[in-house]
């Protein structure tokens, strides 16, 4: 196992930092475990990047599977396991609340895979259609493949509306759409294969069979709305718990709690902390240019080769 070298990694701090102001007791527990585990493989990765990426040469070719487990959960520096895992908080707290604990982590764990196999889909038919065998070897890592199915569930369960993105009103059911067009316009470096593959895999929950199949294979437990018995409650301090709530006064009852997300926020929308993310995505690539590209990249070849020359320090 190695070990990341030591040094400041704001955006580690700062993502801590939002996980304690929400209140470890206000994070449900799979949303919870999940942070935790992203967390941990970044100070603790497995292998290095490019022995963990994926691509259709590494994973097909040379029958490389594991990494369909491994890319998910490994990030490329502390600003992309932020961005990523701060969007997880936010949706992981909504979803969760929604679906309940088990049938969320197996969601997860189901939209891991299987975006995975979809992108390495999506660029093996890229390659065959264009004779360019580099969309082969082009590797991607990261959870927001992961972030854009769930980003699809939300919309479906919450529908209607508007989202602010980049300061134009989007309608809710065309947002992913439009937030996957201007990351890669504003970020050149992230994998659209791997975007486009985890809105592949929500709408083929949301509209498609995945659903019923996975309630197929699930057997003795399905999908459900909300905690019957329990939710969660936020305050302004910070400070966090659990109570029994009942508001018809028995549990066959559900109703949403009024939530505060400005805690963990900053009062910003999860649209306009995306549009804050792209612009510090911009400045840094004015201002750094060895720095590795943010949020959801992807490694080409070339980089491939350069981080076959750098390895994490062992401690």
């Amino acid at each position: 196992m190695q070990r990341r070298s030591r040094g400041i990694n704001t955006g580690l701090i700062l993502l801590l930092s939002q996980i304690f102001h929400v209140g470890i007791n206000n994070i449900p527990p799979v949303t919870l475990a999940t942070l935790a585990l992203n967390i941990w493989f970044f100070l603790n990765p497995q292998k290095p990047l490019y022995s963990s990426c994926l691509s259709v040469e590494k994973c097909y070719q040379q029958k490389d599977w594991q990494r369909l487990l491994l890319s998910p959960l490994h990030h490329a520096d502390d600003w992309h396991l932020y961005f990523n895992m701060a969007s997880m908080l936010w949706k992981g707290i909504n979803l969760e609340r929604r679906l309940g604990s088990r049938w969320f982590a197996y969601v997860i764990t189901t939209f891991s895979v299987l975006t995975g196999v979809v992108y390495l889909l999506l660029q093996f038919a890229v390659a065959e259609f264009m004779d360019e065998p580099d969309f082969k070897r082009s590797c991607a890592v990261g959870f927001s493949g992961v972030l854009f199915a769930l980003k699809v569930l939300n919309n479906h369960y919450c529908p209607g509306g508007f989202v602010n993105i980049l300061g134009f009103p989007v309608p809710n059911r065309f947002a992913c759409w439009v937030e996957l067009v201007a990351i890669h316009l504003f970020s050149p470096g992230t994998s659209f294969a791997g975007h486009l593959a985890g809105i592949l895999v929500g709408l083929m929950y949301t509209q498609g069979p995945l659903k019923k199949i996975m309630e197929a294979c699930a057997g003795g437990f399905s999908s459900s709305v909300g905690y019957p018995g329990q939710q969660y409650y936020f305050n302004s301090s910070g400070s966090s718990g659990y109570q029994d709530y009942y508001p018809h006064g028995r549990p066959d009852h559900y109703e949403e709690a009024p939530r505060n997300y400005d805690t963990y926020t900053a009062g910003l929308s999860e649209e306009e902390q995306l549009e804050r993310a792209l612009q510090a995505s911009l400045w840094d690539r004015g201002n750094t240019r060895n720095s590795p590209p943010p949020y959801g990249f992807h490694l080409s070849p070339e980089e491939m080769r350069r981080q076959r020359l750098h390895r994490f320090d062992s401690q």
